[in-house]
């Protein structure tokens, strides 16, 4: 199997300015290679699947066209929504993180070749948007809608991506002119625009494009766009300010609320500031937020965002399972955001949080081949579900949407991905995230090289090989899942919900290890969680798993099973099951279905529950795995007995 090779890159996404208030320090990607598992898998069909046909449908559907128009080399009307340039922008930084990781020129050139029609379609002034520029919609006069920003931002991080990547400079050229336009065109000087964008992101991006370039206007610009929002800019329109999270402060808010995606980049954002700035009141709203969103307000699965009216999060506990929405976009912000806190505070949890997104609310999102998708991530799909609209889980996975923001964030996610595995300051290295591979760490005083010997999440046990280390004494600091009691390194018992830590002087084939327990167990959920009373998930490690409907006995319909609570749980690997998973199985029943004759699914409150028609064994799959075999009844919440 082909090592994911280091280019030489020397940062990554969201790496902290050097003057950044963080307590972690992340390795460049270029220091840390996944070469097996789970990951790697993911990584090759990202790689050879998902990014070239992704340019084919970026093409088909009219967004590399819109470019061409507006840069003079085609004629025709504007196609698709008026964010389209998004997702090219998404494409451009997926390549460049996978050129970062392993160069290929093709893929250089098929970048090279969209950033040189992106500066051809740039207004004199640095403006850049082709669909609003060839629809004639005046420049900024709907930003809560026209997402004008919002396709800046994305912008600056995959011109950011591409020349820490590539070393190319072509497009970071692009994005200097858009963003010294928005400098003066957006503030609260003479003659600017006192105006938010509808969806937040330009923040993160301008911040990125700082931390490149050193040009503090662009801090200073994203600071106040995180700032004025909250302040009454946003009204009169057809949604109230919830939905662009901009009812409240940024630092007085104490929850997330509104669209779930617009909520968790804009905290992501937020984060970037105040750690670029030493703003601690921001940084202790965000994580008061943050807190907030993890004890009411998200899926077992990690999922954000439980409403499909406004793409939004509800009420705190407002967690339905068929009608969850749990875009895969909120997935990956929140993992962002996770990202961002964890720099910012060390606290263990925020890597917990990244591990949950990623295996569950995040990879769940593109199918096994990687070339397929789901919008929304729900915990439940009935039997009979009838599709009724594109985005709808029961049509199974599609190969593109007419709003096609999820495949190419999936892509830069997972190109990007050995970014968040592991980070370093002085004299210690932190490793938050465990895939077969290495992880080089410069250190005061010298390398620290390590092997990562590994399957999980399949088995728990991590061996950590040192093949070169510094002089003097480091400190290896391993994460303990929350979930993790019983685990020990090296024999001794370590805490669940903490690092592990080993503080010595580390000789080439010396040899680490941690062994995670991965024995199944049932998890329940707070009683103000309606969807999920009297009902339990299944879990094994850090992945929640789904009954879906090909694993279960002859004539057990998902929708009619029952766990035993008090039942074993047992485990087993199949390597020729859904590219090779460990399944879970449980105790249950079936209860009658139906009755055909009922005129209506109630009955008076003393009537006895039907007695199970048959015992069964109930065969769990990982909630990422499913829907790989055509839409199927699926459900992460079973009823107890």
């Amino acid at each position: 199997m082909t090592t994911l090779t280091p280019s030489g890159t020397t940062r990554g996404p969201a790496a902290p300015s050097d003057d950044a208030r963080v307590l972690l320090r992340p390795l460049a990607p270029g220091h840390v290679t996944i070469d097996g598992g789970l990951w790697r898998r993911t990584a090759n069909v990202n790689r050879s699947a998902a990014i070239p046909e992704g340019l084919e449908q970026l093409d088909k559907a009219g967004n590399l066209r819109n470019l061409e128009i507006a840069a003079g080399r085609a004629e025709g009307e504007a196609i698709g929504p008026i964010f389209a340039d998004s997702d090219v922008h998404k494409w451009l930084e997926a390549a460049a993180w996978e050129y970062a990781r392993e160069p290929d020129e093709k893929l250089l050139a098929d970048q090279l070749r969209i950033t040189e029609l992106l500066a051809a379609a740039q207004a004199e002034d640095g403006y850049l948007d082709s669909v609003p520029m060839l629809r004639k919609v005046p420049r900024y006069s709907d930003l809560p809608w026209s997402h004008e920003l919002y396709c800046a931002g994305h912008l600056f991080q995959a011109a950011v991506a591409q020349v820490r990547g590539t070393g190319h400079t072509e497009l970071l050229d692009v994005a200097v002119r858009l963003a010294d336009h928005l400098v003066a065109t957006f503030g609260d000087g003479e003659g600017q625009l006192r105006e938010v964008d509808g969806h937040p992101v330009v923040e993160m991006g301008l911040v990125e494009l700082y931390r490149e370039t050193g040009t503090r206007a662009y801090l200073d610009l994203a600071s106040w766009f995180v700032e004025a929002r909250g302040t009454g800019i946003i009204e009169g329109h057809d949604k109230a300010p919830t939905y662009f999270s901009d009812r409240v402060k940024v630092r007085e808010a104490t929850t997330v609320e509104g669209h779930a995606v617009r909520a968790v980049y804009l905290g992501a954002g937020a984060a970037d500031v105040a750690v670029e700035t030493g703003d601690a009141e921001l940084l202790a709203a965000l994580d008061t937020q943050y807190r907030a969103m993890e004890r009411g307000k998200q899926y077992v699965t990690g999922g954000l965002g439980s409403r499909w009216e406004g793409e939004s999060f509800g009420d705190p506990y407002e967690l339905p399972n068929d009608r969850a929405y749990a875009e895969t976009c909120a997935a990956i912000g929140g993992v962002q955001w996770a990202w961002r806190m964890l720099l910012a505070t060390g606290e263990a949890r925020y890597a917990d949080q990244i591990e949950r997104m990623l295996l569950n609310g995040f990879l769940a999102g593109v199918s096994l081949s990687g070339t397929e998708y789901f919008y929304v991530n729900p915990l439940q799909l009935r039997s009979d579900a009838h599709a009724e609209e594109d985005r709808s889980p029961a049509h199974g996975r599609r190969s593109w949407f007419s709003c096609a923001c999820c495949p190419p964030n999936i892509m830069r996610t997972v190109s990007s991905l050995t970014g968040y595995l592991a980070t370093a300051d002085g004299t210690s290295l932190q490793v938050h995230q465990y895939a077969p591979g290495t992880v080089t760490a410069p250190l005061d005083g010298g390398t620290l090289r390590l092997r990562v010997e590994t399957r999980y999440p399949d088995e728990g046990r991590i061996a950590l090989h040192v093949e070169e280390a510094p002089d003097g004494e480091a400190t290896l600091a391993l994460r303990v899942p929350a979930w993790a009691d019983g685990a020990t390194l090296d024999g001794d018992p370590v805490q669940a919900g903490t690092y592990a830590r080993t503080a010595r002087r580390f000789s080439a084939g010396d040899t680490v290890v941690l062994d995670l327990p991965l024995t199944p167990r049932l998890t329940g959920a707070d009683p103000r969680v309606d969807a999920a009373r009297g009902a339990v998930a299944i879990e094994r490690g850090p992945l929640v798993y789904a009954l879906e409907q090909p694993d279960q006995e002859d004539g057990a319909v998902v929708d009619d099973l029952r766990i035993d609570p008090a039942g074993a749980l047992s485990d087993e690997f199949r390597d020729g099951l859904l590219g090779g998973v460990t399944v879970v199985r449980a105790q249950g029943a079936v209860v009658p279905g139906p009755d055909a004759e009922a005129t209506t699914p109630y009955c008076p409150a003393a009537t006895p529950s039907p007695e199970p028609s048959r015992d069964v064994t109930l065969t769990a799959i990982p909630y990422y795995a499913w829907a790989n075999r055509g839409p199927q009844p699926m459900r992460v919440w079973v009823p107890t007995r």
